[in-house]
């Protein structure tokens, strides 16, 4: 990528509390206690010479009630309080099509959308049926990335591609057939938006895949490649999809009504 510098908001919008042995696949197999472990929800917007790009779309207010989510703030709402405009249709990428992540994809109805050819395939795909694969997924909101598509707003690629100088999309699979991990340039370092590949930072550093899954040899693989980044200085920070103490990690700044938001690479 090029030389490019941009900042990374990351904004949590929503919570729940669960139990480590929901989160963690086949969490019995390493002989630990169960107990309780919260979890956050994200999306981010990074912001440069390119314009605003949208990170994924969060849960709608209805997928969120209906599995008992609690939001913390819209995050349409969130977006204009950051002066993002669905009319300023700004770029957004989509890491996978689960209902948090692709919730409010509607709402960007002339944006240009980035997702894996991978991902999108699937969803329109015969296994997608399958409960396993079905209970993460809203039927509206797979028809709406299905518009985007059929709009021809949709820019499906393959393995990698270079939203803007500095903003590179690459597919790593595991979680969903198109998990996309987004690498962008700041000040800070390139930093990895992981996504659902690493939803807590446990599951790296331990190799503990979360319980919903597509391939876990991909998964793995994922983690390792995160892992060799960090070590050969491709990422100089992996921010995880759903982990309470990513915002900790970095400075926080005055964000959107009832929500927190943290930056990296803040820009003057």
């Amino acid at each position: 990528m090029t030389g490019s510098q941009h900042e990374v908001l990351i904004v949590r919008y929503g919570a729940r509390t669960t139990t480590r042995s929901d989160v963690f696949l086949n969490y019995h197999a390493y002989g630990e206690p169960d107990g309780p472990m919260e979890m956050d929800y994200f999306f981010w917007v990074i912001r440069g010479d390119a314009g605003p790009v949208v990170v994924d779309t969060g849960f709608s207010r209805d997928a969120g009630r209906a599995r008992g989510r609690t939001m913390l703030i819209d995050p349409r709402e969130a977006l204009a309080e950051l002066g993002i405009e669905r009319a300023d249709a700004p770029q957004v990428i989509i890491t996978h099509a689960h209902y948090d992540h692709i919730g409010n994809l509607s709402h960007f109805n002339e944006s240009p959308v980035v997702v894996a050819r991978a991902e999108a395939e699937f969803w329109a795909g015969p296994h997608a049926r399958h409960a396993l694969f079905r209970h993460a997924v809203e039927e509206s909101e797979l028809q709406a990335l299905a518009d985007v598509i059929g709009e021809g707003r949709a820019v499906l690629f393959e393995d990698r591609y270079e939203v803007a100088p500095g903003i590179q999309v690459l597919r790593v699979g595991g979680h969903t057939p198109g998990q996309s991990v987004v690498v962008v340039q700041t000040a800070a370092g390139p930093v990895v938006l992981a996504s659902d590949a690493v939803h807590y930072y446990e599951e790296m550093q331990r190799d503990m895949p979360f319980s919903s899954v597509a391939s876990l040899v991909d998964m793995y693989a994922a983690f390792a490649e995160l892992k060799a980044m960090l070590s050969d200085g491709r990422a100089a920070q992996v921010v995880s999809g759903h982990d309470p103490s990513t915002l900790d990690r970095y400075p926080q700044v005055p964000g959107p009504a009832g929500a927190k938001m943290a930056v990296i690479g803040r820009q003057a």
